[in-house]
């Protein structure tokens, strides 16, 4: 179900948002999600670690590809949508350093990445999904400003696996949270995507 047009990849950030957040995905180990889920706090159970890069994706498929749809790896065996404020996101990417040609300002507490976007068998599409990394030096602002609900959506995602290796696609991406194109200020969309 991939489709390619041979166009030049186009940045986008895709969603699920309202008027004040925006969902954001990460997969971790069922401890610290079960932690997080409880009290509603990231860094709930001891195994976050305050001290390494986070990466989030606003994209539910993305994350899919990433932790083969929960099953990949233990410490990706739950998948957390997490709802954070719309201004906490955009402060994130105001922040980042953008790797467009292979250099990151490592001095940057945010970093953004583009990576190709996945169709639900997971295949690349022709444009490209953000990633963005939140750093130690913010990570604790994120946690307690910024994320307003947390998530466990490791079942309907490992169900949504299970009507895909059937032959259900079609039906599965009806189901599938309804990401579309976030309107971003057009100074941090140029910062960001050098377009």
């Amino acid at each position: 179900m991939s489709r390619s047009t041979g166009k030049t990849p186009h940045k986008q950030i895709r969603a699920v948002y309202d008027s004040t957040t925006i969902t954001v995905y990460q997969a971790y180990s069922s401890e610290i999600a079960t932690a997080a889920v409880s009290a509603q706090k990231l860094n709930a159970h001891s195994g976050f670690r305050m001290t390494r890069m986070t990466w989030i994706k606003p994209s539910f498929l993305w994350c899919m590809y990433r932790s083969g749809w929960s099953y990949k790896d233990p410490r990706q065996s739950n998948i957390l949508a997490i709802s954070m404020t719309r201004v906490g996101f955009e402060t994130l990417l105001s922040l980042a350093s953008v790797n467009h040609s292979g250099q990151v300002d490592t001095t940057k507490d945010v970093r953004v990445q583009w990576d190709p976007e996945r169709d639900i068998d997971l295949n690349k599409l022709d444009y490209r999904s953000i990633q963005i990394g939140i750093g130690p030096a913010i990570v604790q602002r994120w946690i307690d400003e910024m994320v307003v609900n947390i998530e466990d959506v490791t079942d309907k995602a490992r169900e949504w696996e299970r009507r895909v290796k059937l032959g259900e696609q079609a039906s599965v991406v009806q189901e599938l949270p309804a990401e579309r194109e976030y309107p971003l200020p057009d100074e941090i969309r140029a910062s960001i995507t050098g377009e």
